[in-house]
């Protein structure tokens, strides 16, 4: 069984192109999949949170191991991907993040004061954002 096949078989998941898609990352109870995955040429799949769940905790949820993302045999040396993760999957995944800024918004032009915690809320979305562009192979300031 591919990587790409034991890691999908054990999570829920949506695929969004030939080769990458989405899933909802089992160490919590999301409403949206905010994770991404994409298998490279030579069999190798490449796992990401928005969330923010180290890829370790992911696997230990469904019981793999980061060996379980790679092809039994590799040969040749490994090439770094400049963009591992389409663009696409990149923004559906912080779509969700765009709404809570939204509602921060709201509440702000009603005058009614943001809590610390909106403010903190509102810093993880910014730090989701800024590793979504980074992820995406987006150059920003």
């Amino acid at each position: 069984m591919s990587p790409r096949d034991r890691f999908l078989s054990l999570v829920e998941h949506k695929t969004t192109g030939r080769d990458h898609g989405m899933f909802r990352v089992p160490t919590r109870r999301d409403k949206t999949m905010s994770g991404t995955w994409r298998e490279l040429g030579d069999g190798r799949l490449l796992i990401h949170d928005f969330g923010g769940e180290p890829t370790q905790n992911i696997l230990v949820a469904i019981g793999l191991s980061l060996a379980d993302l790679f092809p039994e045999r590799l040969d040749g040396c490994l090439t770094r991907e400049r963009r591992p993760f389409p663009a696409v999957d990149v923004l559906r995944a912080l779509a969700f993040e765009a709404l809570v800024i939204l509602a921060a918004a709201a509440l702000v032009r009603s005058s009614d004061a943001l809590t610390a915690a909106d403010h903190a809320r509102l810093a993880v979305a910014v730090g989701r954002i800024r590793t979504g562009l980074y992820l995406a192979g987006v150059c920003h300031g």
